[in-house]
């Protein structure tokens, strides 16, 4: 083991046996002369009766906590609950960082509404993960309701190892108004039920005809061998993200494309986009999606594959991982994964595929809960600690010993923990940024080596959006209302609701409310960007 991984472990099991005392001396136990005496902090205690003793120096008075509220998204798939204030993860946080923290989690499937609502409060936590495009956030931002903090990352060990670009991404007329969580940008992938597969004698689908043909086998050939008609092709939920990255496949623009003038287009006046739009009425039609994919909580959206109702998920390559593991708890633990994850299937324009940003989401700081430019460092600070090894570690892992073991330098999770053990960690990780140091990773399984590979190799057919650090005024003003005609419009589409002429309609109801305004303006600034 190397000095570094073992000083990490070393201090964070000092600290684990710090906050397992405190713990101890919060459980009620008044009991009698068994208990040892109160910490004196290093120092020998002075006794009455050695007057002549030489006064101890005295250490310089710790601040005190700094109070910290802090809202993020939550996932909950197994209902466990969300961490309590006396999770061990959060005591272990606020002994690290000084801080008294509260924790706010909003379920990830409400949490765009809950954000715009609490920006329209003014009433803000003191951090919030919020997405800096959102026109709530972009305008709270221009009328000072968060602090500008790119002046101050260079001051800070791991934020200032922050990456230029995706802080431009992040960026609101060229200011900073929230740390980023940084993402692969390679991250999508398509995941199966391994053992469907091997059932039905299925390859990896590396065209958009063989990923058809691997949903309607799926959904037709019995996969699970038990003579029902109970299964189908792909879930998705009413977060529109699946059908996002598959539109991509069939060469559509991430959000925005150039046309053969060099003129940026929306997506979805292409007629890849459309083309797109009759694939997902077919697998509607065909009944190879969930029929209440506009309605599906997106907190369950794991339940069905796991549950072995449904064999193909579209999402972030590394979910393979989370369904393998909650698939290994519910039919038995062994070597071979449930699941394999692959790249995306060859469309008609090449092999392409959506990528992140780089980030999803970023954290800002709140000007009502934080008052002063001091305050602002403090927090500055409790962000900067968040991104040290240690912090990194237990937002991620748990606590060693506790959560996971180090093996050979992977991070190994403890099989068959307690539901108080998982709840304790449960959602923790969305604080986390992974700016900075490189943590420990998992042990090498062979899913895990499968979602590697996906991820390294997407690097090379990821599809950037060209508009992605321009701000529209117009886009903050209607972004809102102009999404949701397009994302009902497609809805709508795919059940059979509205046909070509009726997308058509929806299309010019969105450029007549403020659409093609929207286009001008990116055209503008993407003009004078160059």
């Amino acid at each position: 083991m190397s000095m570094k991984k073992r000083t990490t472990r070393t201090s964070l099991a000092i600290l684990m046996a710090a906050v397992m005392t405190a713990l101890a001396a919060c459980s009620g136990n008044s009991g009698g002369g068994n208990e040892p005496a109160p910490s004196t902090g290093g120092q020998t205690q002075q006794t009455t009766d050695n007057k002549d003793a030489a006064p101890a120096e005295q250490e310089p008075a710790k601040q005190e906590p700094l109070k910290i509220s802090f809202m993020v998204p939550g996932f909950d798939p197994e209902n466990l609950g969300y961490p309590d204030d006396d999770s061990i993860i959060i005591k272990t946080i606020e002994e690290y960082t000084n801080a008294d923290l509260t924790m706010q989690f909003v379920p990830n499937s409400s949490y765009p509404d809950k954000m715009n609502i609490t920006l329209a409060s003014g009433e803000l936590p003191t951090l919030m993960v919020t997405d800096p495009k959102n026109p709530s956030f972009i305008n709270a931002a221009r009328n000072g309701a968060f602090w500008e903090i790119g002046p101050y990352l260079k001051d800070y060990q791991n934020l200032a190892q922050a990456n230029p670009v995706v802080l431009n991404n992040t960026s609101i007329d060229g200011k900073i108004y929230g740390m980023y969580r940084a993402r692969t940008l390679g991250r999508n992938g398509m995941t199966l039920n391994a053992d469907w597969m091997k059932n039905l004698g299925l390859e990896a689908p590396k065209t958009l005809d063989e990923f058809y043909n691997v949903m309607k086998a799926f959904s037709e050939n019995d996969p699970d061998g038990n003579g029902k008609d109970d299964t189908y092709g792909i879930v998705i939920t009413k977060w529109h993200g699946p059908w996002d990255i598959m539109q991509v496949w069939f060469g559509a623009p991430n959000k925005w494309g150039e046309d053969a003038s060099g003129n940026l287009v929306p997506t979805h006046m292409t007629p890849e986009y459309r083309e797109a739009l009759k694939f997902f009425k077919k697998l509607y039609d065909e009944k190879l999606v969930n029929e209440d994919f506009a309605v599906m909580d997106s907190a369950v959206w794991n339940d069905p594959f796991i549950n072995g109702e449904v064999g193909v998920f579209v999402d972030v390559a590394d979910n393979a991982r989370r369904l393998d593991g909650s698939m290994q708890e519910k039919y038995g633990k062994r070597e071979e994964s449930y699941t394999a994850v692959f790249q995306a299937p060859v469309g008609p324009k090449g092999h392409r595929d959506m990528p992140t940003s780089g980030y999803n989401g970023v954290i800002a700081i709140s000007k009502s809960a934080v008052k002063t430019e001091d305050e602002l460092k403090r927090v500055l600070t409790f962000l900067d600690q968040l991104n040290d090894v240690e912090m990194q570690m237990v937002l991620e892992n748990g606590i060693e010993g506790r959560h996971y073991n180090m093996v050979d330098g992977f991070v190994v999770p403890i099989e068959d923990q307690e539901a108080g053990h998982k709840k304790e960690r449960l959602s923790l990780n969305q604080m986390t940024m992974y700016i900075g140091p490189v943590i420990p990773t998992r042990e090498q399984t062979a899913i895990n080596v499968m979602i590697a590979d996906v991820q390294k190799k997407n690097e090379e057919i990821i599809v950037g959006n060209p508009a992605e650090p321009l701000i529209s005024e117009v886009y903050a003003q209607k972004g809102q209302q102009l999404d949701n005609i397009i994302n009902d419009a497609r809805i709508q589409y795919i059940v059979g609701q509205i046909d070509d002429a009726g997308f058509d309609a929806a299309v010019q109801l969105w450029l007549s409310t403020g659409g093609q305004e929207y286009i001008d303006e990116i055209n503008k600034l993407y003009k004078a960007s160059k």
